[in-house]
């Protein structure tokens, strides 16, 4: 899942205005609290930075947006998975392709990551600690994961700038839902002192499929929409969102899957390895 690949370039450049001008933090929380972001709750963000800003303090103030948005009670939480290529440590490994703003965000004090190899999460908070502790190599996405905990929790999920298509709480729909397709890609761990390459499964494909998601939550008004910065923001709790795509993959388990006839490797990948 990619924000976009290019976002470290865009924000290391000289910040101008391309759709408005420069958003203040305090302009941020409103937006946030206007749009639903609930003070002492769970909040999974995935965004791009590119599409937020300008904005006031940079990648640094979107986050403490986001957190005074979320208040002290609150718990900030955003993917910082890795290529799985090389032995992942917690305290030092860079995400790959999860934007600037996480990765900001994994590194400031008082943040904790979680130790998947792959598939890691960081979180401030008072949930933070429940959210990032050890989970199973496989599912990457599943109940029992840093996704799963923040849907058990009741928590909320804001799309800044990106859509469904990176939206990882689908993902855990899918391990719910018990989708018949399964990926399997090499990761390097390290146990014992012994470092080794295992195949992790997961329920991967190119994820375009994803944003049929939108039709569904706005069809019941389930999701919430505005601006954010200069970004368009969705914002759904999870527990919701899951329903919803369960629900229809309970009628059509491969829906988030691209046609057998559009020519998408990823996704005739996953028809391939369905029994």
């Amino acid at each position: 899942m990619n924000p976009d690949l290019c976002e470290r370039a865009f924000a290391e450049a000289p910040e101008r205005a391309t759709l408005g001008g420069m958003s203040t933090e305090a302009e941020i929380v409103e937006q946030l609290r206007a749009l639903g972001v609930r003070p002492g709750g769970v909040l999974l963000v995935h965004t791009s930075f590119r599409a937020v800003r300008p904005v006031d303090g940079g990648p640094l103030g979107l986050i403490r947006a986001l957190r005074t948005a979320l208040g002290p009670g609150g718990t900030l939480v955003m993917p910082t998975m890795t290529d799985g290529e090389s032995v992942f440590d917690p305290r030092s490994t860079p995400s790959v392709g999860m934007g600037i703003t996480a990765e900001i965000f994994w590194r400031q004090p008082g943040v904790l990551r979680s130790t998947h190899p792959g598939g890691s999460f960081a979180a401030a908070g008072p949930h933070a600690e429940e959210i990032c502790r050890p989970q199973p190599l496989s599912p990457p996405h599943g109940p029992d994961s840093p996704v799963g905990r923040v849907h058990a929790l009741g928590g909320q999920v804001l799309l800044l700038g990106v859509t469904h298509s990176e939206n990882t709480t689908l993902h855990l729909a899918e391990a719910i839902a018990g989708v018949p397709y399964s990926v399997s890609y090499p990761t390097v761990v390290e146990e014992g002192g012994v470092v080794r390459t295992v195949m992790i499964a997961e329920t991967d494909h190119c994820c375009v499929g994803f944003r049929k998601v939108d039709d569904w939550l706005r069809a019941k008004g389930l999701q919430r929409e505005g601006k954010v910065g200069n970004a368009h923001a969705r914002l759904c709790e999870a527990r919701v969102l899951v329903t919803v795509a369960v629900e229809h993959l309970a009628t059509d388990p491969l829906v988030f899957l691209c046609p057998a006839d559009h020519g998408c490797a990823e996704c005739d990948l996953a028809r391939a390895s369905v029994p």
